[in-house]
């Protein structure tokens, strides 16, 4: 989340009006995340979450981010629930921008998960994508392979100046994974940015998954390949083996994962890596002035694209059949 759009108080008092949560009451603005500008709005009805979705997501996409969280929160999982106003819109405009309200999840992001809590993570996940299988909805995930070529030609030619050799890293990669891809593996609707920033907890319990604006349809596995880059590296670049074994052990749980899910995961983690080596590279680069987020460091997620690639098989994640029956 972020904020690149100021809204007055007027504006966001006359926009709220057309919904049954009462006035407005206090409202900040949220400055984590790199995406869309959101807002905390406390009504008389409670609190809620504003986002005005900027140039970067594409309008054409808001139906299926919006119907998505509607069919998961009517499936039970805990996500925001867009709200409807009296007259069944759950997307309007504000400020020239696409907007809309959703509800207000209770709980906090994680610095230092548990191996309890990557293990919830894991099942959180699952829970999702078995939730989602019959959404009707389909969004191509433009931020995998079939987008990696033309990311890397905006942000990669002198990116040496980011990390020694890091042009080269990065279209020695793309050229390997374009060879190496699969092509035939469980598919459905996937989050493919959940991040502990996009997970809430109370205590040890998982109280919520939010920020679905990423969601899209792909690989299930690659979900879990994502989530492995972003909870099982320890701030000093280190790969934590037991909260990767605990994520997919909680991620079986409820879904099962086929010999042919397992054996790809180093490749999937590859990918997946680049991808926000890529992401946070073009963002690093390319700062928007005034904006009220700071972008992320993309030297993180090129040491960790360096482990996946000396990783042989998925016995590198802790990951063997037998360690997690």
């Amino acid at each position: 989340m972020a904020v690149y759009t100021d809204v007055s108080a007027d504006d966001i008092s006359a926009f709220v009006a057309d919904y049954d949560i009462g006035a407005v009451l206090t409202f900040k603005g949220i400055a984590e995340g790199v995406e869309n500008s959101n807002y905390l709005l406390q009504t008389e009805g409670g609190n809620f979450i504003l986002t005005l979705y900027e140039k970067r997501v594409r309008a054409e996409d808001l139906p299926f981010f919006i119907g998505l969280m509607d069919h998961l929160a009517a499936k039970g999982i805990n996500c925001p629930r867009p709200l409807h106003d009296r007259n069944g819109v759950a997307l309007k405009t504000l400020c020239g921008r696409p907007a809309a309200i959703v509800s207000f999840l209770q709980g906090i992001s994680l610095r230092r998960p548990s191996f309890a809590q990557c293990g919830a993570v894991g099942r959180a996940m699952a829970e999702m994508h078995v939730a989602a299988l019959d959404y009707p909805g389909f969004r191509a995930n433009n931020l995998s392979l079939s987008g990696w070529r033309d990311l890397a030609a905006r942000c990669a030619a002198g990116s040496d100046e980011v990390a020694a050799g890091l042009e080269k890293t990065i279209l020695d990669e793309l050229a390997f994974l374009e060879q190496a891809w699969p092509k035939d593996l469980p598919m459905g609707v996937i989050h493919a940015d959940l991040f502990p920033d996009n997970v809430f907890f109370i205590g040890e319990r998982l109280s919520g998954l939010i920020d679905f604006y990423f969601a899209c349809n792909d690989f299930l596995a690659y979900d879990l390949a994502v989530s492995i880059n972003a909870w099982c590296f320890e701030a000093d670049g280190a790969f934590n083996v037991t909260k990767a074994r605990q994520m997919t052990a909680g991620y079986i749980a409820v879904r099962s994962l086929s010999p042919a899910e397992l054996e790809v995961i180093p490749l999937l983690c590859r990918g997946s890596a680049l991808r926000f080596l890529l992401t946070r590279l073009y963002d690093w680069r390319n700062q928007v002035p005034g904006a009220l987020v700071r972008p992320h460091n993309p030297i993180p997620f090129l040491q960790r694209l360096r482990f996946h690639q000396h990783a042989s098989s998925a016995a590198a994640y802790g990951l063997e059949p037998a360690a997690l029956a």
